[in-house]
């Protein structure tokens, strides 16, 4: 009888698995994920601070809708100018997904820049400190696949 239930549970098991591979995705190195800041970055925030992000857009594979819009990713400060004589400007890059109660680590193919138009002339501010409001959209493209 034990030997029946345990054969019956190994079935379940396996069963189980094939489930939640099946429903499994991975989406493709190419894929261009659009965000929008949900935090002010500014150009002196130290490299590392992380910031949180929002999924613009749905992103499919096989036509399936894998990471709806609104999805949170986090990302960090690469780099600054968190010292006055530094000519660094302020880069930022994705790090993670958040998605189910996960955090799924992500590798894009790199740092972006973020400035601020801050004249009427769109003339960016790059000499002295700026902020870059909440609600910036960032462009980045995934370096690797991430399996979800």
């Amino acid at each position: 009888m034990k030997k029946i239930a345990l054969g019956a549970l190994a079935v379940f098991v396996c069963l189980l698995g094939g489930i939640s591979q099946s429903s499994a995705a991975t989406i493709p190195a190419g894929t261009v994920l659009i965000v929008r800041s949900l935090e002010t970055i500014t150009s002196v925030d130290v490299v590392g601070t992380p910031f949180p992000t929002r999924l613009m857009n749905n992103v499919s594979v096989n036509g399936k809708v894998v990471l709806p819009a609104g999805t949170h990713f986090s990302g960090r400060v690469v780099t600054s100018r968190r010292t006055h004589h530094s000519n660094d400007k302020l880069t930022v890059d994705l790090t993670s997904i958040h998605l189910n109660g996960r955090t799924i680590p992500i590798t894009t193919t790199g740092a972006q820049f973020l400035y601020n138009f801050s004249t009427t002339r769109g003339v960016p501010v790059t000499r002295a400190g700026y902020a870059v409001a909440a609600g910036k959209e960032v462009r980045f493209q995934l370096a690797r696949p991430v399996v979800l």
